[in-house]
C-alpha cells in the first residue's frame, strides 16, 4: 500500500487540462449585476468632489456609489503589525472617500446590468482632484522635505524594527581582516497570476446572511476579518467559497477593498454582484512584492570565516498597508539572515516606509528570498575580496550537521532553532552533478576565445509553516491570530473516506498529497479518499495556504486525524474480535491480533459496524469521524544548493542560461512529481526576477510597467531545462518528517543566476549590477569601468 513517496499523478489535473475546472469568472447567476471601479489616475491627491449623475443616468446602470456611501464600514484591518515595536498603521477602505496615496485606488463604483455598461459609465463620472506631491523611493521618503503621506507616520515610517546585537556586530566587523560594504536593490515584482482577482457576493435578506465567492488563498481568514473587523457581524453570517483559483503566489491571501465593496453592494442593491479585475487593474491594485533598498556590511577573516553581518533595509510598503505587509520585511526577512551559515554576530535594522506606490506584501518566498539574496551576494563578495573560491567560503561557514537543532546568533530567530540540516551534502551533490573542476577549466579556455561563461552558487535555508502560534502571534511576532491548521476525516459505511481541510489548494496538489497521507495511514486505496477544501461552510476553520505550510502543518493535521481514526478502529475491533485492545495492531488496512493475522477485521468492516451502531463498546459513539487542530512546536527549515551556468554575450549583453542544477532537501517527500513541479515553477519565478521582471514607477507615481507589454514575464523558451535532485534530512518537528517545498526554487534561484552573471563579468571588473540584469545593463557594465555600483 505504501503510497507516501510515490509519484502519483495529480487528481486535480483532468478537470484543469480539459477545461472543466470552474473559476470565479465562470460563475453565473440569474439577475446578477456587474461592478466596475473608477480608480485614481493620481498617486497622491485629495478628492474635492465626485459627480455621478451622468453615469447614473446611463441606461442599464443600477447604481453609482462613492466612498461616502460606505462610511458605516470600518477600514480594512492590518492582521500582522511588526512585533515588539510601535506601528503606524494606515489601511484602505472599500472606496477612498477623500484622499488617495497611490494610483489605482478605488474612488467610485458603477453597478450595471452587464460589465460593458458598467465600464462605459465610469467615463461619465467627474472627479475634481487636488494633486499632491509624490515620493516613490523608500529611502528618499524618509529624508527631510519628502512629501508626508500619513499624519500618524512621521518621515513616512510605518515602523522601525531591529533584531540581533548591534554592539556585538560592530565589534565583529572591526575584528575582521576584510569588510565589504554594498548597497543592493531587491526590485519590486508583480505576481501576475494567470487568473486576476475577482469576487461575487449574494445577500440573503431573509436570513441576513452573505455568500461570497472570491479568488482567495485563505477563505476562512477572509471571512473572519471581513465579518469581525469590517462589517461588525458574526462569522456565522457569511460563507466564503474559493472556486478553482488560477495561481496566487501570495497575492490572493489578503482581504482587498474590492471584496468588501462587492459584499456591501450585494446588500445595498439586493442582487448578486460580480467584479472581475482586468490585467491593468491587477497590476495597479493587486499587491506587489519585494522592493527593498539594502545597505549590507559583512566582515571576514583571511581564512574566509565570517565574523559579522550588518544589514539596514528600507522596505517599501506602498501608499497604504495590505493585510500582512509589516511582518514580511521584519520577521520573515531579518530573522532569516543567518541562512545556512554559522555567523557569530548579526544585526538587522529595517524601516518599513510608506511611498506613493501600490501595496507591497508577501510574494512567493516572502522575505526569505530577500534575505537569501543579501547573504548569497555577500558570500561571493567575501570570496572575491579574499581571492577564494566561492564554494570554499560557503563550505567554511556552513553550520555543521552535528550542531542541530541550531540556534542562530544573537537570538535573531527569537527563540526558535533550525530543526535539522546537512548543508554540505546538498552542496557536494550539486557539485558532482556539475563537475566543477571541469567547468572552471572550460571557463578559462572560453575566456581566451572571447566567450564569457559564469557559474553562480546559492546555498539557502527556508522557514516553512510559520509557527507555532505562540511564536508568530501577537505576544511575540505580532501576527493577529494563530497559525495552526485543521483537518476532519469521515469514513463512511461503504469504506470511502472524505477529508476536509482548512488548507486551500490553488495549484499545489492538496487533493492528491493529502489523499496519499490518508491512504498510507489507513491502508486503503488512494481512489477511496476524497479531499474537500475551500468552503467555510463545509470545512473546519483553517488559515489557508501560503508560506509552504500545507504539508508541514495542514498535512500533519490530516495525519493526526487519521491516527485518531485508527485508534478508534482498534477499540471497536477489540470489541468485534473479543480481544484486548493492547493485543491488537493496525497494519495494511486491518486490525489484527499480534501474531495471529487470521484473526483480523478490515477497516471497511470496522467502518460499517461503526456506522450502523448495532454493536458498539459501552460508551463509544457511532461513526468514524475525527478532527485534528495541529499547532506545530516549531517551523521547519528546508535547505539546498542551486548552481547556475550562464554565457554572457559581450556584443549584446544578453545572458543565456546553459545549465541549472537544483539540489534541495525538503525532508521526507510525499509525492516527488509534485515537489519537482513546485521546484520548477519556483525557479522560473526566481530566474525571472534575476533577468527580466521589474515593476517601475516614474517620479509622478505612474506605473510605467503597467501591462504585459511592459512587464517582462518570461516565456518557456527563455528558461532552461532544470536538473533536479534531492537529499533527505527528515524534520524532527512532525511525525511525517516533511518540511516544505513550495518556495525553495524562488528563494534559491535569484542569487544563483546573479552570481553566475557576475562571475562571467569578472574579466571586465564588474562587481555588482542591480536586478533585473537586462542586456542593456549588462552591456553598459561590460563596456564601462567595472567596480561596485
Amino acid at each position: 500500500m505504501g503510497v507516501l513517496g510515490q509519484s502519483i499523478k495529480r487528481r486535480e489535473d483532468p478537470r484543469l487540462i480539459t477545461g472543466e475546472a470552474k473559476y470565479l469568472d465562470d460563475l453565473q447567476m440569474a439577475g446578477m449585476a456587474h461592478a466596475a471601479i473608477l480608480r485614481s489616475p493620481f498617486a497622491h491627491a485629495k478628492i474635492k468632489s465626485i459627480k455621478t449623475e451622468r453615469a447614473a443616468a446611463l441606461p442599464g446602470v443600477i447604481g453609482v456609489f462613492t466612498g461616502k456611501d460606505f462610511m458605516e464600514l470600518n477600514p480594512l484591518p492590518c492582521a500582522w503589525a511588526a512585533g515588539g515595536v510601535e506601528n503606524h498603521l494606515n489601511t484602505p477602505r472599500c472606496l477612498e472617500p477623500d484622499r488617495v496615496t497611490h494610483t489605482g485606488m478605488g474612488v467610485a463604483v458603477v453597478v450595471a446590468q452587464d460589465r460593458y455598461t458598467a465600464e462605459d459609465a465610469l467615463a461619465l463620472i467627474e472627479v475634481d482632484w487636488e494633486p499632491l506631491p509624490v515620493v516613490t523611493n523608500a529611502k528618499k521618503a524618509t529624508e527631510a522635505g519628502a512629501p508626508q503621506l500619513h499624519e500618524n507616520a512621521p518621515k513616512n515610517i510605518e515602523c522601525e524594527w531591529q533584531c540581533g546585537d548591534a554592539a556585538a556586530t560592530d565589534a565583529a566587523l572591526k575584528s575582521a581582516d576584510v569588510v565589504i560594504k554594498q548597497q543592493i536593490i531587491n526590485q519590486r515584482l508583480i505576481p501576475t497570476a494567470m487568473e486576476p482577482r475577482g469576487c461575487v457576493a449574494r445577500y440573503d435578506s431573509a436570513a441576513d446572511e452573505y455568500t461570497v465567492w472570491a479568488t482567495a488563498q485563505a477563505p476562512h481568514v477572509m471571512r473572519l476579518i471581513t465579518t469581525a473587523f469590517v462589517f461588525g457581524i458574526p462569522e456565522t453570517k457569511m460563507r466564503v467559497i474559493s472556486p478553482q483559483v488560477g495561481g496566487g503566489f501570495g497575492a490572493k491571501i489578503y482581504l482587498y477593498p474590492e471584496y468588501v465593496l462587492v459584499i456591501a453592494l450585494s446588500k445595498k442593491i439586493g442582487r448578486a454582484v460580480k467584479w472581475m479585475e482586468t490585467r491593468r487593474e491587477n497590476y495597479v491594485a493587486t499587491t506587489h512584492g519585494r522592493d527593498h533598498i539594502t545597505e549590507v556590511e559583512i566582515g571576514a577573516k583571511k581564512d574566509g570565516s565570517i565574523t559579522g553581518l550588518r544589514v539596514h533595509t528600507y522596505a517599501n510598503m506602498g501608499g497604504i498597508l495590505s493585510t500582512i505587509a509589516p511582518g514580511i520585511p521584519t520577521t520573515l526577512y531579518g530573522r532569516l539572515l543567518s541562512g545556512p551559515y554559522k555567523i557569530p554576530h548579526i544585526y538587522c535594522h529595517v524601516l518599513n516606509v510608506y511611498t506613493n506606490t501600490g501595496m507591497v506584501d508577501a510574494y512567493r518566498g516572502a522575505g526569505r528570498p530577500e534575505a537569501t539574496y543579501v547573504l548569497e551576494r555577500a558570500m561571493d563578495w567575501v570570496a572575491d575580496a579574499l581571492g577564494m573560491d566561492p564554494v570554499q567560503v560557503r563550505r567554511k561557514n556552513f553550520i555543521p550537521s552535528n550542531e542541530f537543532p541550531y540556534t542562530p546568533a544573537d537570538n535573531i530567530l527569537a527563540g526558535l532553532a533550525y530543526d535539522s540540516g546537512d548543508y554540505t551534502k546538498t552542496l557536494d551533490k550539486a557539485l558532482a552533478m556539475l563537475d566543477y573542476k571541469d567547468f572552471r577549466e572550460e571557463q578559462a579556455a572560453a575566456r581566451k576565445q572571447g566567450k564569457y561563461l559564469g557559474v553562480g552558487f546559492s546555498s539557502y535555508i527556508e522557514l516553512c509553516g510559520v509557527a507555532p502560534s505562540a511564536w508568530i502571534g501577537l505576544p511575540n511576532q505580532g501576527w493577529g491570530a494563530g497559525l495552526w491548521e485543521s483537518a476532519n476525516i469521515r469514513m463512511h459505511l461503504t469504506g470511502k473516506v472524505v477529508v476536509t481541510t482548512g488548507s486551500q489548494s490553488h495549484g499545489q496538489g492538496h487533493e492528491t498529497t493529502m489523499a496519499q497521507i490518508v491512504a498510507d495511514q489507513l491502508g486503503i486505496p488512494v481512489d477511496d479518499v476524497i479531499v474537500q477544501h475551500s468552503d467555510t461552510l463545509g470545512t473546519p476553520f483553517g488559515y489557508g495556504s501560503y508560506g509552504s505550510r500545507s504539508g508541514a502543518v495542514g498535512g500533519i493535521a490530516v495525519y493526526r486525524a487519521a491516527e485518531r481514526i485508527k485508534e478508534k478502529a482498534k477499540r471497536l475491533a477489540a470489541h468485534m474480535l473479543e480481544a484486548n485492545v493492547q493485543d491488537l495492531i493496525y497494519e495494511d488496512g486491518k486490525v489484527m491480533v499480534k501474531g495471529v493475522p487470521a484473526k483480523a477485521k478490515t477497516i471497511q468492516e470496522i467502518a460499517l459496524q461503526s456506522a450502523v451502531g448495532y454493536s458498539l463498546p459501552q460508551g463509544m459513539e457511532p461513526f468514524l469521524d475525527e478532527t485534528s487542530y495541529y499547532d506545530p512546536p516549531n517551523c521547519t527549515y528546508p535547505f539546498g544548493t542551486h548552481i547556475c551556468i550562464v554565457e554572457v554575450d559581450a556584443q549584446t549583453g544578453k545572458t543565456k542560461i546553459l545549465r541549472y542544477i537544483a539540489v534541495d532537501d525538503v525532508g521526507n517527500v510525499i509525492n516527488p512529481m509534485i515537489v519537482d513541479g513546485q521546484v520548477h515553477g519556483g525557479i522560473a519565478q526566481g530566474v525571472a526576477q534575476a533577468l527580466y521582471e521589474g515593476a517601475v514607477y516614474d517620479d509622478n507615481g505612474q506605473l510605467v510597467s503597467g501591462s504585459l507589454m511592459d512587464y517582462a514575464v518570461p516565456t518557456a523558451a527563455m528558461l532552461p531545462s532544470y536538473e533536479t535532485a534531492r537529499t533527505v534530512t527528515p524534520s524532527p518537528v512532525n511525525p511525517l518528517g516533511v518540511k516544505g517545498a513550495g518556495e525553495t526554487g524562488t528563494i534559491a534561484s535569484t542569487p544563483a543566476v546573479v552570481n553566475a552573471v557576475m562571475d562571467a563579468l569578472k574579466p571586465f571588473g564588474v562587481k555588482h549590477i542591480d536586478m533585473p540584469l537586462t542586456p542593456e545593463k549588462v552591456w553598459r557594465a561590460m563596456h564601462t569601468n567595472g567596480g561596485m555600483s
